[in-house]
Order: structure tokens, then sequence, then C-alpha cells
């Protein structure tokens, strides 16, 4: 009787463990499906954070994004003061100059995965730690009124030095390096093609040309399409999105060269879901996820493999050995410098 009973419970458990595994997933144990929430720091234009929020939740329905949109500038600025209690967990978006600095100041988690093997430049675009990678690329150019320039017969600044021209006195819109990883890019690509000396005063000429600096690194190419001013400086992306816009503005780079932006994205060290933020890291990594910009107003190129740019031509421009070391080291030494002797922060235009 007891063997008896020791062998149908025996049948039993086999029984149940041959059900349990045909209704198991493939691949072996079930995985426990991602949710709960993420706090993004976004610091491309708020259209296209909007639409990664969309795509992301699309892809992961049991995760809320939560993001806050802040210009590179001020993302690092919050960052350094949240440092003990961090309220995001990851960071989207903006010079990656700003990414090595916080990586520099221990603001930023590591992170290594398979998804950066896709990078298309691992010197450039990838941290050999794994504290930051880039996620986009974007060549910075001037925008003019097209109504200006016809006023004054067809002329468009076709290098730095032209910004100095006395027709631009108070007509030069650019945003304040403090706030704006886009002036910044412009101050140290300054500084680089005219070496420290002659680029800072050549930096104090510039600002002198300004009607007046705005906070967002994008707005003047809003305000000079207005006809608020007759320049501006702007990565050309940006430029084109308000072209396309209906903005009347004409696209020129200076023929010396022009500074470029690799947008960059690093998950915030003490992250409180840290999980999440792995997963956005992956995700954005991924050719569709990088082909999803145009959707949303954004023209950068790409940074992985297999992903198409959908304006090409924007980076078939004379760029200049831009050092992103060099510059994210010294960010904010540069910006001090630029606030306390050229142009205080106070007053930017919204």
């Amino acid at each position: 009787m007891l063997r008896r009973r020791i062998f149908w419970t025996a049948l039993g458990l086999l029984l149940f463990g041959v059900l349990a595994a045909a209704c198991a997933p493939p691949g072996g144990s079930q995985k426990k499906e991602a949710s709960g929430e993420l706090n993004l720091l976004c610091t491309p234009q708020v259209e296209w954070c909007e639409g990664m929020k969309a795509e992301f939740e699309k892809k992961y329905p049991n995760i809320t994004v939560n993001f806050v949109r802040m210009s590179s500038g001020e993302s690092l600025t919050r960052l350094r003061n949240e440092k003990d209690n961090p309220q995001f967990d990851i960071w989207w978006g903006g010079p990656v100059d700003g990414q090595i600095a916080a990586k520099q100041e221990g603001l930023l988690e590591q992170y290594k995965t398979p998804a950066q093997d896709k990078i298309i430049n691992k010197k450039l675009m990838l941290d050999p730690d794994g504290y930051w990678v880039g996620v986009y690329v974007g060549s910075l150019g001037f925008a003019t009124n097209k109504d200006w320039s016809e006023k004054n017969g067809g002329w468009v600044p076709k290098s730095w030095d032209d910004l100095l021209d006395p027709r631009l006195k108070g007509e030069l819109m650019v945003a304040h390096p403090s706030s704006s990883g886009t002036s910044y890019t412009a101050l140290c690509t300054i500084l680089q093609i005219k070496g420290e000396d002659e680029g800072w005063k050549f930096l104090k000429e510039y600002a002198g040309q300004v009607n007046q600096f705005t906070k967002s690194g994008s707005a003047p190419a809003r305000f000079v399409g207005q006809g608020e001013a007759a320049v501006g400086v702007v990565f050309s992306h940006d430029i084109v999105k308000q072209i396309e816009d209906g903005m009347p503005l004409i696209l020129s780079f200076p023929e010396e060269g022009t500074g470029y932006e690799i947008g960059g994205m690093g998950i915030i060290k003490g992250a409180k879901n840290l999980e999440n933020a792995k997963l956005w890291y992956d995700w954005a990594l991924q050719p569709e996820t990088q082909e999803l910009g145009p959707k949303y107003g954004a023209y950068q190129a790409p940074t992985v493999e297999g992903a198409k740019p959908s304006k090409p031509e924007l980076l078939k421009v004379k760029l200049i050995d831009y050092d992103f070391e060099w510059c994210g080291q010294h960010k904010k030494e540069f910006v001090d410098r630029f606030t306390n002797e050229i142009a205080g922060a106070e007053n930017l235009k919204k």
C-alpha cells in the first residue's frame, strides 16, 4: 500500500513538472515584466522628449516615464545640486561635454552593455569607462533671416570672423553658455580654432555683437526667423526644423570649419529606478529608436550602425577636430570665465 502511494505521488509530481515545462515561455524560466517608473532628464527639444516618452511607454506599457526638459547647463547644475538625493534616473541628450563633466564630478553610474557594440565611432562616441555614450550627432551653423539678408545684398555669414561684421552690431542672437550646450559648443569651437588667447579676445567682441542671450540653444533660430535679430548661432538641425516649420531662414556654415556635438546619455549615480534606466539606455541605442527623431522634428544624425540619417548633408561640411574631453574637463572653468569676464547670465531670453 505504501509503495503504491509513493508510486502515484511520484507520477503526479512528474506529470506536474511536464505540464509546467510545457506552459513555460520559450527560453526557460519566466521573466518578470518590467514595470514602475523612470525619471528622465531630457535635454533636446520638448517635442522629441515627448515623442521618446510615448515610444518607450509603447514598448514597455507598465513603465511610466516622467520627464523634465532642461538645457544642458541647467541639467548639469541640477544634478550637482541633487547629488546626495538624485531625482532623475537617466540623462538623455545634450552635448556630451556635459556628460564628461558629470562623470568627472561623480554624478554618473557606470554601465556597460552589448548595445554599445553598435556604436559607429567608439573612440569619439563611447566613454571607455562606460559612464556615457553618444546617441546623436549635430553640426553648428548660422541662421540668417532671409528678409534681412535680401536688404543687405544677399549677405550671409560664411566664417566665424563674419560674426564681427559691423552690420551685425546688436543683430546677433546666441544662447548663453551657462545654460546652453549649443552655445558652449560654439565657445569651445572658437577656442580651438583660434587658440585660447586669441579665442577669448574674439569671444569678447562676439558677445558685444549680441542683441540678447537666450536660455535655450535652439531658441535663436526661432527668434531670428521672427525678425528679432539678423543672425543666430545654432545647431544646423534646429535651423532645418525652423525652416521646415515655415520660418524665413538661410542656413550657412563657417568655411574654416565648424564645431559639432555628440549628444550624450548617462545613467545617474544613485538612480532609484536603475533597472528601468538600463532598459532606456539599451533601447536608445537601437537603430529603429535612433530613426525616430524626424517623426518628432529632430534631424540629428544617428550614432549606431544600421540607422539611416534623415539629413546626411548636415554632416557633409568641414568639421574641426573637436576635442570633447578637453571641452568637458574645462567646462566649469570656461563658463565661469565667460560669465564673470564677458557677459553675465541675467535676464536670459526664453
